[in-house]
């Protein structure tokens, strides 16, 4: 067997054609398991014909703290940069989704768990404040583990600084939609993430603050089966819908036209 053309799925370890996952929107045919995308693809799933403006790319992250622990933040930010060719774990972008105009930002989980540092937060904000400016619907894709802790209390304001941005966006009377995928946690979680006027997931999307396993040490108890997984927190409140990749565009043509009163014609 051709490594190359074959891989296992994580879900229900079927061994499968590449091909066959990638003209499936890199969900696994047999069981419906949504493998991880980079942020670009997202953006190519999303816009019409998968055209875009790359907003926002000429800011770049630095080692204010000199941290280091196995390895220099400013090392490990080179090999993020290097292995996904982004200069941040987020990316902004601005198109047409359904032949509206929209902003849709995008996270990498490649680059460094898609944690959020300060430039994150900048871009998120910068979004936002663009959307407010431009007239235009924001959308965001999370895909992150949290705040980065290399970067120790800037990294933290980063949840206030993003959810004022969005309060202004809100404010303006603007729509935004949050898109949560597998997996975002942490402080991304606690500030942008579950601040939409809807928040949707991908299937089975790990979703929380902290882990499942430092919870049940916390409070000595044995967590329900399905916890924190995207079903159980739209079981319980939490999230709005659950919504497959392969409907997701059309998904949010539906819920821009509804919050624009912009009736298909």
């Amino acid at each position: 067997m051709n490594e190359g053309l074959w891989t296992r799925c994580n879900n229900c370890q079927k061994i499968l054609y590449k091909q066959d996952i990638i003209d499936n929107l890199k969900v696994c045919p047999q069981c419906n398991y949504h493998f991880r995308l980079g942020a670009l693809e997202r953006l190519q799933q999303l816009f019409d014909d998968g055209q875009f403006e790359l907003l926002d790319q000429d800011i770049y992250p630095v080692d204010f703290l000199g941290f280091q622990d196995q390895q220099k933040y400013e090392d490990r930010l080179k090999d993020s940069q290097k292995k996904t060719g982004l200069p941040e774990a987020i990316v902004t972008a601005r198109g047409t989704l359904g032949g509206l105009p929209v902003i849709i930002q995008a996270m990498e989980f490649a680059f460094m768990g898609g944690s959020m540092g300060s430039v994150v937060g900048e871009k998120v904000a910068r979004a936002a404040e663009r959307a407010v400016e431009e007239k235009l619907p924001l959308i965001i894709i999370s895909c992150s583990g949290g705040a980065r802790m290399q970067e120790g209390m800037m990294s933290l304001m980063q949840m206030i600084k993003t959810a004022a941005a969005l309060a202004r966006l809100s404010e303006a009377r603007l729509p935004y939609i949050s898109v949560l995928a597998d997996p975002t946690t942490g402080g991304t979680t606690a500030s942008f993430a579950m601040l939409g006027d809807i928040n949707i997931a991908e299937p089975n999307a790990l979703i929380g603050f902290a882990g499942p396993r430092v919870i049940e040490q916390t409070i000595k108890e044995k967590l329900p089966k399905g916890f924190q997984r995207a079903e159980f927190l739209l079981a319980h409140g939490m999230l709005d819908d659950v919504v497959e990749r392969k409907y997701l565009r059309n998904y949010l043509i539906k819920a821009l036209r509804l919050f624009l009163n912009r009736p298909e014609a």
